[in-house]
């Protein structure tokens, strides 16, 4: 049975409030009505769409954390992030991200949200990419959501650097493996405060 517009929009508000990275389309499946209901509702009551919603929540919860660089120079959106352990990003490839021919993806945009992400998890005023390894494994179009998973996988605090893997992944399908050597400014050892 469907909920009254006002009690809906009251839902609405908590359900964001409790998950702000919940989808239209999961709203609408939630509350039995058409994604377009959704959207007007969140209208009305001044809910920005997810995209905006994800870039508010990052900005708020990243931007004091994040050392190495600022927050928008991050290509992607953090929306996940334990300095000098693991981080995820998001990038939604829009038709400016492509080639016009095939619609794929530039390879350069998918390095830059890797390599971006790996720079963001050191826990640095300085990190800087010293070497990388990659791999295409599949191409990515206009539309798609990549999401990259980065983790520290090794350090060596001898030489002031840090080995961070990023797996970038469309629908769960990885679509991008990339090893990267990092240089820090300085290498924190293992019982120093992270």
């Amino acid at each position: 049975m469907r909920k009254p517009k006002k009690e809906r929009q009251r839902a609405l508000t908590e359900s964001i409030n409790d998950n702000p990275f919940v989808t239209d389309d999961e709203l609408s499946t939630k509350f039995d009505v058409s994604v377009q209901t959704i959207r007007l509702d969140r209208m009305e009551l001044g809910i920005p769409e997810l995209r905006e919603r994800i870039k508010h929540v990052a900005v708020k919860t990243f931007e004091d954390e994040v050392k190495s660089l600022p927050i928008d120079e991050v290509i992607g959106e953090i929306i996940d992030i334990e300095l000098d352990e693991r981080a995820i990003s998001i990038f939604d490839v829009k038709p400016e991200h492509v080639f016009q021919r095939n619609q794929i993806a530039r390879g350069h945009h998918l390095f830059a949200q890797a390599n971006s992400l790996a720079v963001a998890v050191m826990n640095d005023e300085l990190a800087l990419t010293v070497k990388s390894e990659l791999q295409f494994l599949r191409p990515v179009t206009a539309g798609q959501r990549v999401v990259a998973k980065a983790l520290v996988v090794d350090r060596n605090p001898e030489k002031n650097r840090a080995y961070v893997k990023v797996i970038s992944s469309v629908d769960l399908a990885t679509v991008f493996i990339g090893t990267f050597e990092m240089y820090r400014m300085t290498e924190q050892s293992e019982g120093d405060e992270k």
